[in-house]
């Protein structure tokens, strides 16, 4: 069967577009190097680990950011974090299974109320102690920044050790603000949990003065 040139025209029209559908977007990344923006069509090796924007070549809408890799030092501070909620998540369940089975002993819902108190009081003293540490990292990261920014604007280079203290100390901050929220939702446990158990005692010591429930006509 003979062709047109106009036939085949479209069929390459058809061809181009479906290989262009089906080409992925070529991107294009901006990051911060040496305090100025970069942009570029290829991440070279030494920004693979800084936080950068990747961007749709074609549309120029940026479609990701991506943060920076965690130092070392940042790593083992998540890590030792996540250890640390994890072990208390599973502390606090522990107690909260054990205070419910021994729901009935307490002599009085202001007893069973004191029981939970101390843990509130516990958590509430640790909540305390985190924001200071917070503060007091918080000012000490901030002195240090000052000073390596006033090295960078007399174009002194930062010393090293000045680096690796910055990197420390924002390491230690990320870590002691993780553990603030984690004793945040450990306050919010404890109430829910508290919740529980008041409600599971008036099940099974009526307080004096309650309407009894209806019993189910049958």
């Amino acid at each position: 069967m003979t062709r047109s040139p106009l036939f085949a025209l479209v069929l390459l029209g058809l061809a181009s577009t479906a290989h262009a559908q089906s080409a992925p977007a070529k991107k294009l990344y901006c990051w911060n190097e040496g305090g100025r923006k970069v942009c570029g069509d290829a991440l070279p090796s030494t920004a693979v680990d800084a936080a950068r924007t990747e961007i749709n070549a074609k549309s120029g809408m940026a479609t990701s950011q991506i943060a920076r890799a965690l130092t070392p030092e940042e790593k083992a501070a998540a890590e030792a974090q996540a250890k640390a909620e994890a072990d208390a998540a599973a502390a606090a369940e522990a107690e909260h299974r054990r205070l419910m089975a021994m729901i009935e002993s307490f002599q009085t819902e202001a007893d069973l109320r004191k029981a939970f108190g101390e843990r509130v009081s516990l958590n509430a003293d640790a909540m305390k102690t985190a924001r200071m540490g917070i503060d007091g990292l918080r000012q000490s990261l901030v002195l240090l920044l000052r000073r390596a920014g006033e090295m960078e604007l007399n174009k002194k280079p930062v010393p090293k050790k000045l680096a690796d203290d910055i990197r420390g100390q924002h390491g230690q901050l990320l870590a002691q603000q993780a553990a603030l929220t984690s004793l945040q939702s450990q306050a919010a446990t404890l109430q829910s949990q508290l919740d529980d158990a008041v409600a599971r005692y008036r099940e099974l010591k009526p307080q004096p003065g309650a309407t009894p429930a209806p019993t189910p006509a049958g």
